[in-house]
This record gives C-alpha cells, sequence and structure tokens, in this order.
C-alpha cells in the first residue's frame, strides 16, 4: 500500500490546509525585531547619556553609577567606570563607542540557531511556517553566500562570555553611590540584564558542543559522569528553553538602555537607598 502523500493548496505562496493563525508568530517576531533594530541603532549612534556619571548626566541622576549595556565595557575617556575606562581615545561628540561593542553581541545574535530560525520565517519566509509554502522552490540552506557566514557563529562566542563578565561587573558597580554602597532601581534593572544575558548566552548550542568536548553522544556509554557531561547536562539545562531567555534578554537589554538614558537625561529619577 503506498504512503500518503501530503496534503496541500497549490496556492503559490502561503498556500496551506492549516486553519490555525499560523502567520500570528512570524508577524509578531518580525514587528519585534524591527523595533530593537530601530531602537539600538539609535541607541548606538547618538552617542550620549548612557552612563548617569558623565557630567552631562542631569542633577537628579548625580550619584548613581549606571552604564548602558549598550556600551559596555565603557571604553570613553572620562567615563571612569570599570577598568576599560578610557581604552579607546574618544571623547563626546566624537564617534559613538557603542560601535565598538556591540559588532560582537549583534553578531552572536544574528547568526544564533534559534534568531536563524526567527528571523528566517518572518522575514524572508523561508518558510513562514510548518506545512506553509514558501516564496522558493529549491532548497540550498547556508551552503551559498551571504548564508554561509552563519557558520561563524561559534567564533562570536568567546567575546560574548567576556561580555558577560563585562555586565556582572556593571551590574556590582550599580549598587556603589556617592554616598557608598545602596541599591536602587536600576542597580536591579541592570542585574537583571546581566542575569538575562548569561542565561541566554549559557544556553548556546555552540558552547553546549564545546564543554561537551565535540563528542556526538553521550548515552552510548551509560554511567558517564564526566567534567564535560556535566558541563553538557548544565549547558543544556539552559538550552531547553534557549528560545525564552534569547526574547527576554532581547528586550531588557533594550529596556536597561532605556532606563539608564532616562535617568541620565532626568526624565525619571531613580529611587535607591544608600546604606
Amino acid at each position: 500500500m503506498a504512503a500518503p502523500t501530503e496534503q496541500r493548496d497549490e496556492g503559490g505562496i502561503f498556500g496551506t490546509q492549516r486553519e490555525d493563525l499560523w502567520w500570528v508568530p512570524p508577524t509578531i517576531i518580525a514587528i519585534g525585531f524591527t523595533a530593537f533594530i530601530v531602537y539600538s541603532t539609535w541607541a548606538a549612534w547618538v552617542g550620549e547619556h548612557f552612563f548617569t556619571g558623565l557630567p552631562e548626566a542631569a542633577a537628579a541622576a548625580q550619584g548613581t553609577n549606571y552604564l548602558s549595556p549598550f556600551y559596555s565595557p565603557c571604553l570613553l575617556q572620562g567615563c571612569e567606570h570599570g577598568f576599560l575606562a578610557g581604552v579607546i581615545p574618544l571623547e563626546i561628540g566624537t564617534i559613538s563607542p557603542a560601535f565598538f561593542i556591540l559588532w560582537a553581541p549583534l553578531g552572536f545574535r544574528a547568526t544564533c540557531y534559534y534568531y536563524r530560525k526567527a528571523y528566517y520565517r518572518s522575514y524572508f519566509a523561508d518558510p513562514p511556517a510548518c506545512a506553509v509554502d514558501e516564496p522558493r522552490d529549491d532548497y540550498q540552506g547556508e551552503t551559498s553566500f551571504p548564508f554561509i557566514l552563519q557558520n561563524i557563529h561559534r567564533y562570536f562566542l568567546p567575546f560574548s562570555l567576556a561580555l558577560v563578565g563585562f555586565l556582572t561587573y556593571d551590574a556590582i558597580l550599580a549598587f556603589k553611590f556617592s554616598g557608598g554602597w545602596g541599591i536602587g532601581v536600576g542597580s536591579i534593572v541592570l542585574s537583571l540584564n546581566a542575569i538575562l544575558l548569561a542565561t541566554y548566552t549559557f544556553g548556546c548550542h555552540s558552547l553546549r558542543h564545546l564543554v561537551g568536548g565535540g563528542k556526538d553522544c553521550f548515552t552510548c556509554d551509560e554511567g558517564d559522569e564526566t567534567v564535560a557531561k556535566k558541563s553538557w547536562d548544565f549547558v543544556t539545562f539552559w538550552n531547553e528553553n534557549h528560545m525564552l531567555w534569547a526574547w527576554l534578554s532581547l528586550f531588557w537589554v533594550a529596556f536597561a538602555d532605556l532606563y539608564v538614558r532616562l535617568v541620565s537625561m532626568g526624565v525619571i529619577q531613580d529611587l535607591h537607598i544608600v546604606f
């Protein structure tokens, strides 16, 4: 008896027999991606109001020590924040220091295995959803330019791991105020940002393969309790919800920048207690 063939409409692109709202997820993803790209590009371009400790910050922001994650580590002369302060001889009014930093996290996210699936579906409709016709008949995968460049994802991993360290350091400094150590809303915002970025980075598929020693099979050896296996299990724990951490960290990093920016401009006042 012949195997049943797949039944699909012959309506060209988006032809399908699915009756659910399959188009909603890719549409929401496209809106979310676009909003983040527009905001992050603008925030990186302006090159100001990214640190509440700079002279340009509003009087209400003085005493706080908040640095936008888009500008971390702080490389600008006069920033005096962190151990890399002033590494690049830039002054306010020249090229934004964010452009020396954002290439690493953006490259890491743009080539991420989950994000590839998300924007392939939402922007390229390739495919727009399961069992839905796509605009092209052939499939070449990521074997030709420019998509073959997606394979450099693993090389962005060390920079992203370093960024987790920088943002953790920034989160610690966010509890330091002019009058001493304390806690503020900005301290919590930047701490959550470091945590969410860590959960996303530590769930990376490339990191799981790396810490696992490049093995293709752990279950082949029962009772495997090696350091590689335990490390692989740790990364797998976070990898199981990689999509969740990807979106939460993407949203929160933009929110953290916005919060620092509004405090620096004096639009809102940070609530904090100094011990």
